[in-house]
């Protein structure tokens, strides 16, 4: 079991990505893969089109109500945008994500 990596998202360093939108990236694997707990706060919204290149990411709602710019997400909905795909997140209540980008 030396192989497993684990990090608990009160000690992941937050970033800034925007007003409103900070970013906790837990864990980064071979080939660029790897995953975030991305919170937007009430009324935030990613600052442009959010574009899927090279691939995919996918999206699970741990709290609150995520919006894609088309459409809410309530907790506990997975989301699977394929590569080329594209959004705009946002929050009008607020929100918790975990966020997971395969190597592309």
């Amino acid at each position: 079991m030396t192989d497993m990596v684990w990090a608990h998202v009160d000690d992941v360093p937050v970033q800034r990505f925007t007003e409103g939108i900070t970013l906790r990236r837990l864990w980064e694997g071979p080939s660029d893969s790897k995953s975030y707990v991305v919170d937007i706060a009430p009324g935030a919204a990613w600052p442009h089109l959010d574009v899927h290149e090279p691939g995919p990411e996918e999206v699970f709602v741990v709290s609150g109500v995520f919006n894609d710019g088309v459409r809410d997400y309530p907790a506990g909905s997975f989301i699977h945008c394929p590569a080329g795909s594209s959004h705009v997140p946002q929050s009008a209540t607020g929100c918790r994500l975990f966020v997971f980008y395969p190597a592309g």
